[in-house]
C-alpha cells in the first residue's frame, strides 16, 4: 500500500471517530428524553391522584366529624327510640328482651337503682350522682348528667314560649327512691332522668286511680295535648333536647318527661 493510500485510510478513520459518536448521541437523546417525560408524567399523575385523594379524604373527614346542631349550649337531639316505653310495650305486654336492653343502657350510663339487675351493669348508684338544680324557679333533684339538658330546655321555653303562653309550673318532681311501676318495669325516676310537672294539671289518664277520674281524662280528646294544661310549646322544647314526653305513650302520662337522648353528647 502506498503512502498516499495509508494517509487516506487514516483520515477516513479519524472522520469516523468524530462523526459517529455525535450521531450516536443524537440517536440516544430522544430515547432518554422520552423516558424522562414519561417519568415526569407518571410523577405528575401520582401527585394529582394523591392530591385528589387527600382532598377527598379531607372532605370525608369534614363530613363525618360534623358537630351537629347546638342551641343554648346543648346538642339538638331526639329521644332514642329503643329506650322509649312504647318501644318495649308496643302490644300492651312488656317485651322482656327489649326492656332489658333499655335498662342495661341506662344503668351503664347513670348507675344502679339498688337492685340486683342494674348492679350487674354498674357498681355506682345513680342516686350518688344526684344534683339539686332549679327549673323555672322550682327546685328539683336530677342526675348530674342531664342537668345541662334541663337548663337548655328552660332557656328555650323562655325564648320561644313566654309570649305564647303564660303557663307557670307550681309543682315539680325528679329523683325518686321507690319504684312506681309494677312487675319488672323500672321507673326512670330512679335513674334521675325523669321529671313530673304539675300532676294535678297534667294527669296520667292511663295510670291507676285517682288519675283516670281527673276531669281532663273523662273528656273525649283528639290529641294527648288536650289532656294537659301544659302548652305544646313546652313539650316541644323538652323533645328538642332529647326528652321523651309520656303523653305519647298509651299511659297518656302528660306530666312526665324523661331524658332518653345520649347523655355523653349533650354539650359536645
Amino acid at each position: 500500500m502506498s503512502v498516499r493510500n495509508v494517509a487516506r485510510c487514516l483520515l477516513a478513520c479519524a472522520i469516523a471517530l468524530v462523526v459517529l459518536p455525535g450521531f450516536l448521541i443524537v440517536i440516544e437523546q430522544p430515547s432518554f428524553a422520552g423516558a424522562s417525560e414519561r417519568k415526569s408524567t407518571s410523577t405528575s399523575a401520582k401527585s394529582a391522584k394523591s392530591a385528589k385523594s387527600t382532598k377527598s379524604k379531607a372532605k370525608s373527614t369534614s363530613k363525618s366529624s360534623g358537630k351537629g346542631k347546638f342551641e343554648n349550649g346543648c346538642r339538638v337531639q331526639s329521644p332514642q327510640k329503643s329506650l322509649e316505653r312504647r318501644h318495649y310495650m308496643a302490644t300492651g305486654v312488656i317485651d322482656i328482651k327489649k326492656q332489658s336492653a333499655a335498662v342495661k343502657y341506662l344503668a351503664e350510663r347513670y348507675g344502679h337503682v339498688n337492685d340486683d339487675v342494674t348492679r350487674r351493669f354498674n357498681g355506682k348508684s345513680a342516686l350518688s350522682s344526684a344534683t339539686a338544680v332549679r327549673f323555672m324557679g322550682l327546685p328539683i333533684t336530677v342526675h348530674s348528667k342531664i342537668a345541662p339538658a334541663l337548663a337548655c330546655v328552660e332557656k328555650r321555653i323562655q325564648n320561644t314560649c313566654a309570649s305564647k303562653s303564660p303557663y307557670k309550673p307550681k309543682a315539680i318532681g325528679g329523683f325518686r327512691g321507690a319504684n312506681t311501676y309494677r312487675g319488672v318495669e323500672i321507673s326512670n325516676h330512679l335513674f334521675g332522668i325523669a321529671l313530673d310537672i304539675d300532676p294535678d294539671r297534667n294527669p296520667c289518664c292511663g295510670c291507676v286511680e285517682p288519675w283516670p277520674s281527673h276531669p281532663k281524662c273523662k273528656k273525649a280528646s283528639k290529641s294527648p295535648y288536650d289532656r294537659a294544661d301544659m302548652p305544646k310549646c313546652w313539650i316541644q322544647a323538652f323533645e328538642r333536647y332529647g326528652f321523651d314526653w309520656l303523653g305519647h305513650d298509651k299511659l297518656e302520662d302528660t306530666m312526665h318527661f324523661e331524658f332518653l337522648g345520649d347523655p355523653d353528647r349533650i354539650t359536645k
